[in-house]
């Protein structure tokens, strides 16, 4: 799984105190994207597995919103209108925005932060700011890497990319959500379901993307790849 590359060290401070960052733009403190209200669910006490989770969350919804914002943009200007990546970049933006309220929630202390190798580390940096296709995390800048790479090519390699975006995010959530559930936290749990959730209904509309462009099995023409099986027709529907 591409969470196991995840890295025990400074740079996941440095992620949280970007997301830390911009945390409840426009919509006060503790409160997240896609309704989320963080102070509805008393404290939990969260492990250094747990804040690392969101981390890493926090980095890869970003890449999800990052990607599919960069590849209709590239696919626009020859000509080609994507709107699956028109649409679910708005959804990924409130997904941060959650792990966002959940971060600041806890306050997490940054002072000991020393020396921090990209800008998306400044607290006063505002979404808009991060460099996109930027993370502290090498195991996602190599994703996006690769993903970029690929969703170039054509019209349907981007909506495959969006297959794989959101399976990835699936699998690692499964995991966090467990971890979650194993110590208490409730308002993790939560937060991590409402990703889950947005995750499933992205997957589907990727696999309608491939099948009306002609690609009868939709998400499940990819083969597995990334540690990750695409082909998941027990996904929610609804």
């Amino acid at each position: 799984m591409i969470k196991n590359y995840l890295q025990k060290n400074i740079l996941v401070t440095a992620t949280v105190l970007a997301l830390v960052g911009c945390a409840g733009e426009g919509k006060g403190a503790n409160k997240g994207g896609a309704g989320f209200d963080i102070t509805q669910y008393p404290e939990s006490n969260l492990t250094q597995e747990i804040i690392d989770s969101l981390a890493y969350m926090g980095n890869e919804e970003r890449l999800a919103y990052d990607i599919y914002t960069v590849l209709y943009d590239y696919h626009y200007d020859d000509g080609i209108t994507i709107k699956q990546l028109a649409n679910i970049p708005k959804s990924e933006r409130q997904h941060v925005e959650i792990v966002q309220s959940v971060i600041q929630k806890y306050n997490i202390d940054t002072d000991n932060l020393t020396d921090v190798p990209t800008p998306v580390a400044d607290q006063n940096v505002s979404f808009e700011d991060m460099p996109t296709g930027v993370y502290d995390i090498v195991a996602i800048q190599e994703l996006y890497d690769m993903l970029y790479d690929k969703g170039i090519a054509s019209q349907q390699d981007a909506l495959e990319v969006g297959c794989m975006v959101e399976v990835v995010d699936i699998d690692d959530l499964d995991e966090f959500i467990l971890q979650a559930e194993a110590s208490n936290a409730t308002d993790i749990v939560a937060a991590f379901n409402i990703l889950r959730d947005g995750s499933y209904r992205h997957y589907w509309a990727f696999d309608k993307g491939l099948k009306n462009i002609g690609i009868s099995d939709g998400c499940c023409s990819l083969s597995p790849a990334l540690g990750h099986n695409f082909c998941h027709p027990e996904y929610p529907q609804k």
